[in-house]
Order: structure tokens, then sequence, then C-alpha cells
């Protein structure tokens, strides 16, 4: 096989899945808003010039990707971030007795500053490129179950410095005021000991074992939001993972 037929070959995409870039497309652009309600298969098919299978596979695709939620006799509406299922699909931290429960949160500091190499490397920006930091604790009950450290480059957030309170639900922030939906996230496992810090925050001994999760999350077109470390204690608590 010749490099241009090789090339052509692996350039091939199949057909629900060029339906699907198209209507992510349509988010991206703004014309599917989060919470809103979109054409049935029939209307889609026929707008778009495929068979309504290849419709129903790409919508099929895109709910599986948390991008859309159907709803019995109701139809199919673009995920918004208050949805459970999306919040859960990005908060693993479980308590040991099983419930879900998504955690309540309370600001300790906001500042803005300069990124350093790691915060540059993982938001794909410059090196001292202005960015904010959050930094929050975050309680299961009246057990503060983790410590949480936000980094967001500054020129993707525009006006944070005129917030007044920043949510529990920091996704719907980004999708309400800038646009921005949060549609995959990179997380990475590591044990670590709990500094001085965490251990003022999370009311533990210092060297105490924490599990931390090291998370980019990225939008629509997989360009990075969001850094988020978090150090979590792990006595009460665990991470929960259902793969298929």
């Amino acid at each position: 096989m010749n490099d241009a037929i090789q090339a052509k070959a692996f350039d091939f995409k199949p057909l629900y899945l060029q339906v699907k870039e198209s209507l992510v497309r349509r988010m991206i652009e703004g014309s599917w808003l989060p919470g809103q309600l979109i054409p049935s298969e029939i209307d889609l098919a026929r707008e778009l010039g495929v068979s309504q299978g290849t419709v129903r596979k790409a919508l099929d695709t895109m709910t599986a990707d948390n991008l859309l939620i159907r709803k019995q006799g109701r139809g199919t509406y673009v995920a918004a971030p208050e949805e459970s299922r999306m919040l859960f699909n990005f908060f693993r931290m479980v308590p040991d007795s099983g419930e879900r429960v998504f955690p309540a949160s309370h600001i300790v500091r906001r500042a803005r500053g300069k990124a350093t190499p790691a915060e540059a490397d993982a938001l794909a920006v410059e090196e001292g490129a202005e960015v904010w930091r959050i930094e929050r604790v975050r309680t299961l009950g009246d057990s503060p179950l983790l410590v949480e450290t936000i980094v967001l480059p500054a020129g993707r957030v525009a006006g944070f410095d005129r917030l007044t309170e920043i949510p529990n639900n920091v996704y719907r922030l980004y999708s309400d005021r800038w646009g921005i939906t949060i549609a995959s996230a990179l997380e990475r496992l590591k044990a670590v000991s709990a500094s001085a810090r965490d251990a003022e925050l999370l009311g533990c001994g210092e060297g105490t074992p924490l599990l931390e999760i090291t998370r980019v999350a990225s939008d629509l077109e997989q360009n990075a939001v969001e850094l988020r470390i978090s150090r979590c204690r792990t006595d009460a608590a665990h991470y929960r993972s259902h793969l298929k």
C-alpha cells in the first residue's frame, strides 16, 4: 500500500462519528445550549442527509460521553452541568458506606498569580501566564474530605475578579458565565503524605496518608480549561471507578 492510500485509510471516519463531530460543533458554537431540547432523530437525519440509524448511533455516543441526556417521553437534551449524572462522572470519591453524596465546599482563598512550569504545561499556556488559583475544602456531612487547588487560565475566565461568590459546582459556573462546557478530564492518582497545610485544613495529623488526584479538565474542543489538585482523606472514603 502506497503512502497516499495508507494515509487516506487512516483518515477515514465512520459516518456516525462524522455526524457526531458536526453535532458537537453546534454545542461549541452555542447553537445548542446546556439544557436545550435538540431536534428529533428524524429531523436531524433529514437535515443532515443520513439515515435515522446513523443519527441514533451518533446520539448514543454523545449520551455515553455525558454530552446529552435522554429523558423518557420528553426527548434528548444537551446535558447541563447540574445534571447529577455529570457531577458524579467527574467526582469519584465515595463514602465507605457506599451511598453517592456530592460534597459541599467552602473557599479558603483565591488569588491571581503567574503559572508555574507545571501549571503552564498542564494548561497549555506560557510559563508565567496569568492564572487564578482557588483553594477550597470539600466536606461530606460535617467531615472534611479533601482540600483542592483549582488553577484557571485568566484569559479563559474574563471578569473572574468580579465574582462575588464561587459556587460549589464550578463546572456550571464555567458554562453559565463563560460558555465553557467541560467534556472530558484526565486524572492521575498518587499516594502522598499530608503537609502541615493539609493537616490544618483536613483536621488530620501531618504525615497522614492521603490520595492525591491531579486532574486536567478540557472543553468540547479538547482545550485544557482547568488544573485541579485534590488531596483526599481515605480513612472513611475511597475512589471508585466503574470500568466498562
